[in-house]
């Protein structure tokens, strides 16, 4: 028998070097994703920036360059500003891993509450907007009370009260319009000069026509994710309210009183329920039960684009203003690209899964 080793034939060798490379490029990539991974969880608001501008550059293309126009832009803010409002209070409940689900309808009942009692009972605008505030006060309370001590499940909680919210606005509302006239607009002279319509009130920059023109309502939208930003970042609260989210657990073991923290941002939400309606009157002119039909899932489809994760305790606020923007962009995108209006709840659905996935991986980044 020979001692001689036996010789390495060359398809062997070449096999080996073609495992080798193979091996070196999936690594590469696995680096390349691992390195994105890591980014999008650092900075949680990139993604969604990235959807906005890619998605604004497609539609500019299919719509002729309209939807990067002045005036269109203007109205796409006026569009996002209720949404983008509403999504505070839907990003706040989320962070601490629940869900609103009855937050368009909460809007629509106090914001009918606020118009019935200015214009049929006669109480001045002030004293109206400070009774919606009450009620979206109590409707937010009654969610923190259901959830934290009554132990529901956030989404059933919200689902149910969605019911319940949208029936005493029919009822409260007797199905009828409130119209511009009996909230003190004045028609003949196009005055927003009222109160309850000065959130309607337009802003324009530029010539008239082909300028950019907004509302107050913008205007307080934005100072609101300005003061809700600060809050999160620089105060206990904030703090308290990613940890709860993150994990309940080791949040209570840490002293925090979780259920005081779970309460207090249902309560916040209720209380942006009444500012939203309050945005929404100026916008609308007019107070009806139909108001923002859509809103109630278009704030979480907004916060989960914005890349907030749906497990809680990741994301940042102005992450929502960017996924309500896109929302707005996918809308109007599609209606001046002429895309059939049943195919934009379709693009909308088809965001969602994306975001969510989006999400989930980046929930499993090394860390």
């Amino acid at each position: 028998m020979s001692d001689t080793p036996p010789t390495t034939s060359a398809s062997s060798v070449a096999l080996s070097e073609a495992s080798t490379d193979a091996a070196a490029a999936f690594t590469q990539r696995s680096g390349v994703l691992a390195t994105i991974q890591r980014l999008l969880h650092k900075y949680p608001t990139l993604s969604p920036a990235t959807v906005l501008v890619v998605s604004t550059l497609v539609f500019w293309y299919f719509s002729e360059g309209k939807i990067l126009k002045a005036p269109t832009i203007g109205i796409m803010l006026q569009q996002a500003a209720v949404l983008a409002t509403l999504a505070v209070g839907q990003t706040l409940i989320v962070l601490t891993a629940g869900v609103d689900l009855a937050v368009g309808t909460g809007m629509i009942l106090t914001h009918l509450v606020v118009a019935k009692v200015f214009a049929e009972q006669g109480y001045p605008a002030v004293v109206s907007l400070f009774i919606g505030l009450i009620v979206g006060l109590v409707l937010g309370a009654f969610h923190g009370f259901l959830v934290t001590k009554v132990r529901l499940p956030p989404f059933i909680t919200t689902l149910g009260t969605f019911y319940i919210f949208q029936s005493l606005a029919l009822l409260y509302g007797q199905a009828r319009t409130i119209s511009g006239v009996d909230l003190g607009d004045d028609r003949a002279t196009k005055s927003y000069d009222g109160l309850l319509l000065w959130t309607g009130k337009t802003i324009t920059f530029g010539d008239r026509q082909t300028g950019l023109t907004i509302t107050v309502g913008v205007v307080l939208m934005i100072i609101t994710y300005f003061v809700f930003a600060w809050v999160l970042s620089n105060t206990a609260w904030g703090s308290h309210v990613y940890s709860t989210g993150d994990d309940i657990e080791a949040a209570r073991l840490a002293g925090i009183n979780v259920n005081r923290v779970i309460m207090s941002v249902y309560v916040v939400a209720g209380a942006l329920y009444a500012f939203g309606g309050w945005i929404q009157i100026g916008r609308s002119g007019s107070v009806s039960h139909n108001a923002a039909t859509d809103i109630n899932l278009e704030t979480i489809t907004a916060v989960v684009i914005g890349g907030t994760s749906l497990f809680g305790g990741r994301g940042r606020l102005w992450g929502s203003l960017v996924g309500a923007l896109v929302v707005v962009v996918f809308r109007l995108g599609l209606k001046l690209s002429d895309v059939d209006p049943y195919w934009q709840n379709f693009a909308i659905g088809a965001l969602i899964l994306v975001a969510v996935g989006i999400d989930q991986w980046i929930r499993k980044v090394a860390k």
